[in-house]
């Protein structure tokens, strides 16, 4: 492992605090279904030994088990992981949930059959890092699969439109670059084979309107939380106003709810 500096060390914290803030569970629960999706299109089988890594509440480990796998899930924010282990248990499935960093997992080389992250592993700020770590806890010949959302979809928007007003940290490489082929494929490198991508679509659907989304991401959503913390009342209002003239740019819905199709890049390779 390579040394942290205290300057990465304190960005890590920072992103630890955003993503414990609020409650995930309220966020992830809309994108339940497109998590089945994904992990029905993995084809795993029983006995399978899975990493789902950023696990968050566990959209991608439960159904993992549910196939039979024997699933670990890993995410740096310990409150998401008590909301993903109750939900297990609530099914009868036996996960292992434990708290760690995508940059650094704790695992052996060559631990998992499959290593899987929807929406997680994208946001650490050390993409290299990343694309390493999930390559050498994979057993040879083992699938490594990612879905991430891209840079022209309506996530990636989001993402530039907060930004205007409350920019990144400066030098972290925008987390929508994982939903760029070219970029993925330079990651990887030669350290993985048969590498597939496609675009694909998940359906946000709301049962309220586009400002009450943004209510909704606001109390819930723990970056956008932050975000909101870092700006005056003028600077949160105008950050409103712009989030929702998007969602409603966005909406297909005209009975007073919000559907929003949003862009991922679906990732599949193999570890050579």
């Amino acid at each position: 492992m390579d040394a942290v500096s205290p300057q990465h060390a304190q960005l890590k914290s920072a992103l630890k605090t955003a993503w414990m803030a609020g409650d995930f569970g309220e966020i992830a629960k809309f994108a339940v279904r497109e998590a089945e999706n994904f992990v029905e299109r993995l084809r795993i089988r029983p006995g399978l030994r899975v990493l789902d890594v950023a696990c968050g509440t566990g959209n991608i480990a439960i159904p993992a088990a549910r196939a039979g796998a024997e699933v670990v899930g890993v995410d740096i924010a310990p409150n998401l992981l008590e909301q993903a282990q109750k939900r297990a248990a609530a099914e009868g499935l036996r996960v292992h949930f434990e708290e760690g960093d995508a940059e650094a997992l704790r695992y052996p080389d060559s631990s998992f059959d499959m290593v899987i992250t929807m929406f997680g592993a994208m946001f650490a700020p050390r993409p290299e890092r990343v694309a390493e770590e999930l390559v050498r806890v994979a057993k040879p010949g083992g699938t490594i699969a990612m879905a991430n959302w891209t840079p022209e979809g309506f996530v990636g928007k989001s993402f530039r439109t907060t930004a205007q007003l409350v920019p990144p940290p400066p030098g972290i490489p925008a987390p929508v670059l994982w939903g760029d082929e070219k970029v993925v494929r330079e990651r990887f490198g030669n350290r993985v084979s048969d590498l597939r991508a496609e675009r694909r679509t998940a359906r946000f659907e709301y049962p309220f309107s586009p400002e009450k989304v943004v209510e909704h991401f606001r109390e819930y959503f723990g970056p956008t939380k932050m975000a909101f913390s870092r700006l005056e009342e003028s600077g949160q209002k105008q950050l409103a106003t712009a989030i929702e003239s998007l969602w409603r740019e966005h909406n297909l819905a005209s009975d007073g709810t919000t559907h929003v199709e949003a862009e991922y890049l679906e990732v599949k390779a193999v570890r050579a």
